[in-house]
């Protein structure tokens, strides 16, 4: 008899590869991206510096980047043919639904296997640009033109909006785009990697990616915590709202994570800009069901280790910046968009079909189909 195979449901703690990228410390609480801690990176250090970092592997010779300014102007127009294709996908969709089509449409057959840094830069660059433009034109509202003169996270609120942003408003999106970057073997990133261990091409990677991002045990809880928020109200009815929920089996949304077993510095630094550029009522709100809700979630889960993770702040800087919720998990795309393109090309450069064995537990060999077969004795 062969040995019993070792199954690991959900492939808890099975390493696939290796990843010179970005390293989670669940039990340290630590994200590290190429040997830098996030926390020494946010606030300050510009996106396209640490798509550069990244990317390239050491940080650039300035902030911003002028490597990945460069590489990203470069990148941002995009060919007619791709934005009539873009135009004829209906208005008022949920952005998430047409933000799926849209990546597929950039694959336009010019990006082949292996995947070049080239295509991940228009990947980066053209994301926002088709994103804002699609919101924009599901508004009634003409289409925006990015700025040379606005960095990537500014010419993003720039082209939803058609104003410029405020600085603080940009420092907080900066902040959560750097974060958001890029976390290990996340599910979106085994998408991306299964993908090109295909050797397809990086666009249908980044498709298959986002429609992992878009669930909500994913990267599509922000605006679930938002709703939480709105339905509490107030402070004074966090602990009956909560005990409810939680006496109905329910999901608090924005707690516990697979990876981190402690706090999740995201979420730490989220809290932060947070407190840099969210209503002080809405803000007061929040951390009082955070504490309610975690008191609850410990009592009820003994040992489990739970602390919040980088959704529930996300929700208080994303709304704060003026994003409306449907636009909460298409803007972790947009960030993500760096990561994706990294392990894209380090996928590439060692590469293997990934295709894991699965244990059959079905009805043993040997059933007869119970009719004849025509053409058969």
């Amino acid at each position: 008899m062969p040995d019993a195979p070792r199954r690991s449901k959900g492939l808890d703690g099975v390493f696939v590869g290796q990843s010179r990228i970005s390293w989670v410390g669940g039990e340290s609480g630590d994200l590290v991206y190429r040997g830098f801690d996030v926390r020494t990176l946010v606030p300050g250090v510009p996106y396209e510096s640490v798509v550069h970092l990244l990317l390239h592997g050491e940080p650039p010779s300035a902030d911003p980047s002028p490597e990945a300014v460069a590489a990203l102007a470069k990148a941002r127009p995009i060919p007619e043919p791709v934005l009539r294709a873009a135009d004829a996908i209906p208005p008022g969709l949920p952005p998430l639904e047409a933000l799926r089509t849209m990546l597929s449409l950039l694959g336009d057959g010019t990006a082949g296997y292996p995947p070049r840094l080239e295509d991940g830069y228009r990947l980066i660059a053209r994301t926002p640009i088709l994103l804002a433009r699609y919101v924009r034109r599901s508004a009634g509202k003409p289409p925006v033109d990015p700025l040379a003169e606005l960095s990537h996270a500014a010419n993003y609120l720039w082209m939803l909006r058609g104003e410029r942003p405020a600085p603080r408003v940009v420092a907080a999106l900066e902040g959560y785009l750097d974060l958001l970057a890029d976390h290990g073997m996340n599910a979106s990133t085994f998408a991306l990697r299964i993908v090109i261990s295909t050797e397809s091409d990086l666009y249908s990677a980044a498709t298959a990616a986002l429609g992992a991002l878009k669930g909500p045990v994913h990267g599509g809880a922000p605006s679930r915590v938002a709703d939480m928020l709105d339905a509490i109200g107030t402070p004074d009815r966090a602990e009956a709202w909560i005990d409810e929920r939680l006496a109905r089996g329910e999901v608090l949304y924005g707690f516990g994570h697979r990876a981190y077993k402690t706090d999740d510095p995201r979420g730490l630094l989220l809290h932060e800009i947070a407190r840099t550029v969210a209503d002080p009522v809405r803000l007061q709100l929040a951390e009082a069901v955070e504490a309610v809700a975690l008191a609850r979630l410990r009592a009820a889960h003994p040992g489990a280790r739970l602390f919040t993770n980088v959704e529930f702040y996300s929700a208080l800087v994303l709304e704060a910046i003026g994003l409306p919720r449907e636009l909460f998990t298409p803007t972790f795309a947009v960030a993500r968009t760096v990561g994706w393109t990294a392990h894209a090309i380090e996928q590439a450069g060692d590469n293997r079909l990934i295709r894991p064995d699965v244990e059959y537990v079905g009805a043993p060999k040997g059933r007869a189909w119970p009719r004849p077969l025509a053409g058969r004795p």
